[in-house]
């Protein structure tokens, strides 16, 4: 069976509510955005080396691109490598999105004494779905027990007492405390030798970056002025709400959100499919700009059968105000 973070299993289609055009004079393409604009409201798929902490190489990305700020999503020990999105400059409130997202990581586990395949087996199904966690006594939380959900767990290979497997989990579980519990379920102890994310969200191992391909990038981009191994680099900054439901609104209704007003039906274009009340949604333009994150007050049936109402509670604007023309009316 393929292995799916809750995001990946929703099916979504696009729909139409009110066909409409965009005005090519405002507003951008993403995929099209200068790279000095990447640099200051981009984001990159970072594999983290083992050794330095996930702030020191946040700090890394800083000097790489001469840049005074970024921010890292989701924590990653010294020793563990992997997954790691950086977003830069203007772009660093997305983090937060991404911090909540289903991780994947794949894990060396090696048992402490002789376990027969089957009962590896059988105790790996006891950790799938709701498991309860007390964190680690090195943990940047306080230590109290908590639910997390484990939503598929894989042996992919099994040699001796090191076992392999990957593991997609709801954010904040720790692996290397899973791994402890499996030692003690199995009666014999366990403990983590290598650690591998693999997934944060839609960002994954297939499409990351080096530390050392960013800094190649970007001499080339600054001495040679060769723009394109840096837009391979850093990414738009709507990368990181791909694993979001989103709506797409029509122009004469993106600069009022970007003023602090909330999304009514009437300034909706696009629409994707199985949109629940409650769903964190993400709200673009017709030209797939991000303008801002919020809260879906209705569901995309009665968005559709509608035609007045609040259908989004805005919480976080990226887009500022003055990029498309104000409408009065």
């Amino acid at each position: 069976m393929e292995n799916l973070l809750p995001f990946e299993k929703i099916e979504r289609e696009l729909l139409v509510k009110v066909d409409a055009k965009t005005d090519p004079n405002y507003g951008q393409d993403p995929n099209k955005r200068p790279i000095k604009e990447l640099i200051s409201y981009g984001i990159i798929n970072l594999n983290k080396p083992e050794g330095p902490t996930s702030h020191m190489v946040s700090a890394y990305v800083q000097n790489i691109l001469e840049i005074n700020k970024s921010g890292h999503s989701g924590t990653l020990d010294p020793l563990v490598v992997g997954v790691l999105p950086i977003a830069l400059e203007k772009a660093t409130r997305i983090v937060q999105p991404l911090l909540k997202t289903g991780k994947e990581y794949v894990c060396l586990m090696q048992i402490h004494k002789d376990v027969k395949e089957e009962d590896i087996k059988k105790t790996m199904e006891k950790f799938l779905g709701k498991i309860k966690q007390l964190p680690p006594v090195k943990s940047a939380i306080k230590r109290q027990e908590r639910t997390r959900e484990v939503y598929y767990f894989d042996i992919l290979e099994i040699n001796k007492q090191n076992v392999l497997f990957k593991v997609g989990t709801e954010a904040g579980t720790y692996i290397r405390k899973l791994v402890h519990d499996f030692g003690q379920e199995l009666k014999v102890g366990a403990h983590m030798k290598q650690l591998v994310r693999t997934k944060v969200g839609s960002f994954n191992d297939e499409t990351w970056i080096t530390l050392q391909d960013l800094k190649d990038a970007y001499e080339l981009y600054k001495n040679e002025n060769n723009e394109e191994e840096l837009k391979k680099c850093i990414l738009p900054i709507e990368s990181a709400v791909q694993h979001l439901p989103k709506i797409y609104v029509l122009d004469s209704t993106v600069d009022s959100i970007c003023n602090g007003a909330n999304l009514n039906i009437p300034g909706i274009s696009k629409l994707d499919s199985n949109i629940k009340e409650n769903d964190q949604v993400a709200i673009l333009t017709l030209k797939k700009e991000l303008v801002c994150l919020g809260v879906a007050k209705t569901t995309s049936e009665n968005i559709l059968k509608n035609y007045q109402g609040l259908s989004v509670d805005v919480k976080k604007v990226f887009m500022s105000s003055g990029i498309y023309p104000r409408y009065n009316k």
